[in-house]
C-alpha cells in the first residue's frame, strides 16, 4: 500500500498532455478479440486496469507486447476458455469479454466482475440484448456462460442507456447474421471510439455517439491500427484542479467537445477558460479562479449530461464555494462515500435523498484520507492541492486505476506532491 502526501496551498500553472482515455482503451483491447489477427492500439495509458485487462486477454492466449505507448495484440490463437475468476474479478471492465467472444466463437464464460464499490452495476441489461441476437444464458455457481447455435441480427431497445451493455452488442452484433438496430444506446465518445475501431477492422456500425445504432453483421474481422480519444475524466480532473488552484493549466490533447457539461458547469461557477477543437492540436486552458467558485446546482445524467465520474472532484470544488451548492446523483446510489473523508477536512456537506448539499467553506485543512473508490480518491487529491497544510490520501491504488502517472503530472504544475510507502511513517502537520 502507497499513499500521497500532498502540502497544499501551491498554485498550479504549466501543461501537462492528457493520456489515452480509460474508459475508451478497455472495450477496445476487447474488441482486439473480435479478429484472429493482430491489432496496434495507440495511445494507450499505462494504468493498472490496463494491464489488469491485458491479464483477461492473456489468458485468453491473446500475445501482447508493449512499444512507448503501442500496445501489439496478437489474437490469432484465442479460444473461448473462462479465465482466473481472480482476474476477471479486479475490474469490471472484464465482463467485455462476453460480446467478443459469443460474436466470434459463439460462446463465453464470465465471472464475478469486480471494479469501484459505487453502487449495483447488473448484468441483466447485456443479457437481454444478447438473447435478442439468439444468445442463451446459462447461470453458473459463480458465473455465466453464455451461448448461441447462431447470432441473428434484430430489433434490441435498452431499458436504461447503459454503456456496457452498448459495447457488449456492437461487439457481438458486428459478427452477427444481418443487422441488428439498437435503441437507447449510450451515447458517449468511447462508444463512438469504440464503433471506430470496429470499423477500421472491417465492421459496419453506423449512429454512434446517437441513441440510435445500426449494426450491420460482417462475416469477420481482421487486424487494424487505432489511437485511442484523449480522456475525458482526466481532463476534467485537471480542469478542476487548475481551478481550485489558481494559475493557468493548459491541457495538450484534451478535448472540449468532450467535456461540454463539466464546461458548462465551470461557466456557471465564474471559471475562465479557453480551448481549441482541432483534432491536431486540440487544449483546453483554465485560468484559475481569483476568488472563490460560485454555488451550482448539479444533477448527473447520462453523457451528454454531467458526468457522474467528475461528481466527486467536483463536489472538492464546491466545498469551497461561495455560497450552498447541491449535487444529485442519479447514476450510482452509492457514490457519496468520499463526503465522510472531505469534512475531515472542514468540508461541510450533508447527503438527504442522494443529494449532496454543500455549503461553501472558506478554507480545507489538511488531514488523513482514504480513496474510497478512483473518482472520490482523485476528489481527495484536488481537496488537498487546495488545502492549508498537509493532506495524506491512503489507499492510492484507487487511483492508480485510471489516472496515468497523477502525481507526477501535477507535480509538473507545480504541486507539492509525492508517494511514500505504507511502511514509511510520516508526521502529519496541519
Amino acid at each position: 500500500m502507497e499513499k500521497l502526501l500532498i502540502n497544499g496551498g501551491k498554485k498550479l500553472d504549466g501543461e501537462v498532455p492528457i493520456s489515452g482515455a480509460k474508459n475508451a482503451v478497455l472495450p477496445i483491447l476487447a474488441a482486439a478479440l473480435l479478429t484472429n489477427g493482430c491489432c496496434v492500439i495507440k495511445n494507450v495509458p499505462k494504468l493498472d486496469d490496463v494491464y489488469v485487462m491485458l491479464s483477461v486477454l492473456e489468458e485468453l492466449s491473446v500475445r501482447a507486447s508493449w512499444q512507448r505507448d503501442e500496445l501489439r495484440l496478437d489474437c490469432s490463437r484465442v479460444a473461448p476458455a473462462a479465465p482466473n475468476p481472480k482476474i476477471l474479478g479486479r475490474i469490471r471492465a472484464s465482463n467485455l469479454i462476453l460480446g467478443p467472444l459469443l460474436g466470434r466463437f459463439k460462446e463465453a464464460e464470465i465471472g464475478a466482475c469486480g471494479g469501484c464499490s459505487i453502487g449495483s452495476r447488473p448484468m441483466n441489461l447485456h443479457f437481454a440484448a444478447l438473447e435478442v441476437l439468439g444468445a442463451k444464458v446459462l447461470p453458473l455457481e459463480a458465473g455465466y456462460f453464455v451461448f448461441a447455435k447462431a447470432l441473428h441480427g434484430g430489433e434490441v431497445h435498452l431499458a436504461f442507456p447503459s454503456v456496457g451493455a452498448t459495447e457488449n452488442l456492437l461487439m457481438a452484433a458486428s459478427l452477427a447474421e444481418g443487422k441488428t438496430v439498437l435503441y437507447n444506446a449510450a451515447a458517449e465518445p468511447e462508444i463512438v471510439d469504440l464503433a471506430g475501431f470496429i470499423n477500421a477492422m472491417g465492421g459496419k456500425i453506423s449512429g454512434a455517439g446517437s441513441n440510435v445504432i445500426t449494426i450491420e453483421g460482417v462475416k469477420r474481422l481482421g487486424g487494424a491500427e487505432y489511437t485511442v480519444m484523449p480522456d475525458r475524466i482526466e481532463t476534467g480532473t485537471f480542469l478542476l484542479a487548475g481551478a481550485m488552484c489558481g494559475g493557468t493549466v493548459h491541457l495538450a490533447g484534451a478535448r472540449a467537445e468532450h467535456n461540454h457539461a463539466l464546461l458548462q458547469a465551470l461557466q456557471q461557477a465564474g471559471i475562465s477558460f479557453t480551448y481549441n477543437s482541432d483534432k491536431n492540436g486540440s487544449f483546453i486552458e483554465v485560468l484559475g479562479c481569483a476568488g472563490r467558485p460560485l454555488p451550482l446546482q448539479i444533477t448527473t445524467a447520462s453523457y451528454p449530461g454531467f458526468p457522474t465520474d467528475m461528481q466527486p472532484q467536483l463536489a472538492a470544488m464546491l466545498s469551497l464555494a461561495q455560497g450552498q451548492s447541491m449535487i444529485c446523483e442519479r447514476i450510482f446510489e452509492n457514490r457519496f462515500r468520499f463526503v465522510e473523508e472531505l469534512k475531515k477536512m472542514g468540508a461541510s456537506i450533508q447527503v438527504r435523498d442522494n443529494c449532496a448539499i454543500i455549503d461553501g467553506v472558506a478554507r480545507l485543512h489538511g488531514n488523513t484520507v482514504c480513496a474510497t473508490d478512483l473518482r472520490a480518491g482523485a476528489a481527495m487529491v484536488l481537496a488537498g492541492l487546495a488545502a492549508a497544510g498537509r493532506t495524506v490520501v491512503e489507499q492510492v491504488e484507487y487511483i492508480d486505476r485510471g489516472y496515468e502517472d497523477f502525481a507526477g503530472k501535477l507535480s509538473c504544475l507545480g504541486a507539492d506532491i509525492y508517494r511514500l510507502s505504507s511502511d514509511k511513517q510520516c508526521k502529519l502537520v496541519v
